[in-house]
């Protein structure tokens, strides 16, 4: 690990005021990824300022028709969330599939859209239920928050406060996961939204990213077998040691109809 100052500012207009000011500093929420990555010298930053102590960055509560959830809530506290439960239940399961118990524990939904890896299950839902992600300084749609590899729409000294997602009339999320890992080789959520039908899709691009024939089909029928002779073209999709393209095409396919029929079933 390299030498870096380190500061824990008192509230998000302090913190913002300090990603402004130091030069190469790094945001830190719950620090699953960056810590990690700093051990191993894979990043090197000046310094980090730690998100830590700030309550206005925290809570899940039910506001009109959607349920807003705090940038610095846990995983875990996101899957035990009854509001969650009631209201998007599809979003508590992916939240309690999400790595393992000290991921949970310690990942939060803030720092995971952030940083916003490829094969991150909170991206699938975010753009899948077309959620709206508050900075300190403004709302940011779903569609053009997520930009490429890691990357995203926030700028310097922006950070994330809450992410508001609609209620789905029926959701679900499905993921083929690493077996150690736990991240998604592809990941599939699919939600049906006062008549507007999503399907974002994770681990299968260097970006999550929507299926819009998949959601033309779906938003005539509502069933498995309308995306059945879909197929998302393998070519610009991820391919590695766990998975070549073409399979990453064929589980696209696969889980988008399975994740429809979890939708409508209920569970």
């Amino acid at each position: 690990m390299y030498a870096f100052e380190y500061h824990r500012p008192s509230s998000i207009k302090q913190a913002a005021s300090l990603a402004r000011k130091l030069a190469d500093a790094k945001l830190i929420a719950g620090g699953q990824s960056l810590i990690p990555a700093l051990k191993l010298r894979l990043a090197k930053h000046a310094a980090l300022i730690d998100l830590g102590d700030l309550p206005e960055l925290r809570g899940i509560s039910a506001v009109g028709a959607n349920i807003v959830i705090g940038a610095m809530a846990r995983h875990a506290e996101v899957a035990a969330s009854r509001d969650v439960q009631l209201t998007v239940p599809a979003l508590a399961r992916l939240a309690a599939g999400i790595g393992d118990r000290q991921v949970r524990n310690q990942g939060t939904l803030g720092g995971a859209l952030a940083n916003n890896d490829p094969a991150a299950d909170y991206p699938a839902a975010v753009l899948g239920l077309g959620a709206t992600v508050t900075t300190n300084k403004r709302d940011i749609p779903a569609d053009k928050f997520f930009t490429g590899l890691c990357e995203t729409a926030l700028k310097p000294g922006e950070i994330i406060a809450s992410v508001s997602f609609p209620m789905a009339k029926r959701a679900a999320y499905v993921k083929f996961h690493n077996p150690a890992s736990r991240y998604a080789l592809v990941g599939v959520f699919v939600s049906d939204t006062a008549g507007s039908v999503r399907v974002a899709v994770t681990g299968a691009a260097s970006c999550v990213f929507r299926v819009k024939e998949m959601e033309k089909a779906l938003t005539s029928k509502f069933a498995p077998a309308a995306i059945a002779g879909i197929k998302v073209p393998a070519e610009g999709l991820n391919s590695d040691i766990h998975a070549n393209a073409e399979y990453r095409s064929h589980l696209i396919t696969m889980l988008a109809q399975r994740a429809v029929e979890t939708a409508l079933s209920g569970k």
